[in-house]
């Protein structure tokens, strides 16, 4: 493939995530016959098929899948390259890519919003996903940090605690252990219990609090995000393992209660993390500074079981720059 051009990826790249040669023309500005014809000359030079197609929808094949984990990485190696080459300059901003793990969806936002306050030249992108998504984001080089609670071990990172990240049991307020005093958790093994889906790490630290008290939960059910299991809780449906700083809103209005669970809250961290390889551009260097030296004052601020600031909760997506005053 030694004639493929940077055109070529960056058209297929668009393709491959809208999925849709009209809406990938339609993103990068370009005829549709132009993006076609972009991607056939990238695939006579890969010799095998990039898409298929299923009725009126296109799919990556498997060579298609492989390509698009190339192709962003070359794109964000030539981001990093550009980055560089401003900060030699003096040049102050640039992009930064944080991806974190759902639950930290809760935290994030707030350290967003301050780091900004004091670069506001950042282009800062949050993207929320569940753990497994984000470790392959860190590991692809999709992402320039990443904010979660168990560091991966299939690769080498520099992860650096920065927050405890306190786990407790919750009920619906007319449940009968509510206000018990001192609950033993073997009282509650056959309590219903809504879990996260494996590899959480949420469900880890769950199956790790009761597997070291030799407490089989018998009766579980799973469910995929902290916002479900906290609709199912106060309903009714069933008890919940989860995180402290999750539940603000809900426990503030008393909508949901803490049990007085032995052994718990259950204490874990808060990590932000990197490739150990991976170069430190100023601004992922001047992010990581910042929650060393305030994050611990800003989640304080914000106590686990507060209500967060309306301002915080529904940031998400893209943070770009603050225009120039």
């Amino acid at each position: 493939m030694k004639n493929v051009t940077l055109r070529q990826l960056k058209v297929f790249e668009a393709v491959a995530s809208h999925l849709s040669f009209s809406r990938a023309a339609t993103a990068l500005h370009l005829t549709q016959p132009a993006v076609s014809m972009q991607v056939q000359a990238l695939v006579e030079q890969a010799g095998v098929p990039l898409f298929e197609q299923i009725g009126k929808k296109i799919f990556l094949t498997a060579a298609g899948e492989e390509l698009l984990r190339h192709a962003r990485r070359i794109a964000q190696q030539l981001r990093e390259a550009g980055e560089a080459m401003a900060a030699i300059r003096g040049v102050k901003g640039g992009r930064l890519n944080i991806g974190v793990v759902s639950t930290a969806k809760y935290i994030a936002p707030r350290l967003l919003v301050a780091f900004r306050k004091r670069h506001p030249g950042a282009d800062l992108r949050l993207d929320v996903q569940n753990r497994e998504t984000v470790v392959r984001q860190l590991a692809d080089n999709e992402i320039d940090l990443a904010i979660m609670g168990v560091p991966p071990k299939d690769f080498e990172t520099i992860a650096e605690v920065f927050s405890d990240h306190p786990h407790v049991i919750i009920a619906a307020p007319d449940h009968p252990l509510a206000g018990v005093g001192g609950i033993d958790p073997a009282s509650l093994a056959s309590e219903p219990f809504l879990i996260r889906e494996p590899g959480s790490g949420t469900r880890g630290a769950m199956e790790r609090f009761f597997g070291e008290r030799n407490v089989q939960l018998v009766a579980t059910l799973e469910l995929a995000s902290n916002e479900t299991i906290k609709q199912a809780v106060m309903a009714g449906m069933g008890l919940s393992f989860i995180s402290e700083h999750s539940i603000g809103l809900e426990h503030a209005v008393g909508r949901i209660v803490k049990l007085n669970v032995t052994g718990t809250p259950v204490i874990r961290h808060w990590y932000v993390v990197h490739r150990s390889e991976k170069q430190q551009l100023p601004m992922a260097a001047a992010f990581v500074a910042f929650i060393r030296a305030e994050a611990p004052r800003l989640l304080a601020e914000q106590p686990p079981g507060g209500c967060p600031p309306p301002s915080t909760v529904a940031l998400a997506g893209k943070f770009p720059p603050l225009p120039a005053s």
